[in-house]
C-alpha cells in the first residue's frame, strides 16, 4: 500500500506566495491601465467615420468615410446623439443652426449616432433638417475611443487636433457658440 506523503509546509507556502504574487500583478495591471477618457488639451482620438448616404463630408476625397485626421486644420464639433434620446431632440435645431452659421469659417460638425438603427437615425436627421455630416458608430468604435457612456455628448476639436471643449449631456446654443467664437477668432 502506497501512500502519498502530505505536502510540506514549505511547498504550501510557496504555492500561496505564487497565488498572492499573481493577484498582486493582476491588480497592478488594472491600476496602471493607460487608457483613459480624453481630456481638454489632449490630442483628439482619431477615428474613421462612415456616413449615412447623403450625409458625407463634401470636402473629402471619399465623402462616405473619413478619418478625423483628414479634418486637421479645421475646428470639428463632434456630437454623439441618438434618435431615442430626448435631450438630443432638444439640441438638434441649435446644432444645425450653428453649423449653418460657422460652416464657411473652417468649422465642421460631425454627428455620430450612438446605438441607433439606421431607419430611426435617418428619420431623426430628416425631422430636424440636419445637413451636416452624420453617420453611425459601427460597433461602438468611436464612442469607445471617447469613453462616451450616454448621449448627447459634444466634443470640440481645435484646428491643431486637440480637444478644446467637452460637454457631457445636452449643450446649449449659447455655450457652443461661445466656444466656437473663441476658436474661430484665434
Amino acid at each position: 500500500m502506497s501512500t502519498t506523503p502530505p505536502p510540506s509546509r514549505w511547498r504550501t507556502a510557496v504555492i500561496w506566495l505564487g497565488v498572492v504574487a499573481l493577484l498582486a500583478l493582476f491588480a497592478w495591471g488594472l491600476n496602471n491601465n493607460t487608457e483613459r477618457r480624453p481630456q481638454v488639451g489632449d490630442l483628439a482620438p482619431d477615428f474613421q467615420a462612415y456616413f449615412y448616404e447623403g450625409y458625407g463630408w463634401e470636402e473629402a476625397a471619399n465623402p462616405a468615410n473619413v478619418m478625423l485626421a483628414d479634418m486637421q486644420g479645421k475646428i470639428v464639433v463632434i456630437n454623439f446623439w441618438a434618435s431615442w434620446c430626448l435631450p438630443c431632440h432638444e439640441e438638434a435645431d441649435d446644432l444645425e443652426a450653428l453649423w449653418q452659421k460657422y460652416r464657411e469659417q473652417d468649422v465642421v460638425f460631425l454627428g455620430i449616432a450612438y446605438i441607433d438603427t439606421e431607419p430611426k437615425a435617418l428619420e431623426f436627421l430628416e425631422q430636424y433638417a440636419i445637413t451636416y455630416p452624420n453617420g453611425p458608430d459601427l460597433q461602438s468604435r468611436i464612442t469607445g475611443r471617447y469613453f462616451v457612456k450616454q448621449v448627447p455628448e459634444t466634443f470640440v476639436v481645435d484646428s491643431d487636433g486637440r480637444l478644446a471643449f467637452i460637454r457631457p449631456g445636452p449643450i446649449t446654443a449659447e455655450e457652443l457658440e461661445q466656444v466656437l467664437v473663441g476658436l474661430v477668432g484665434n
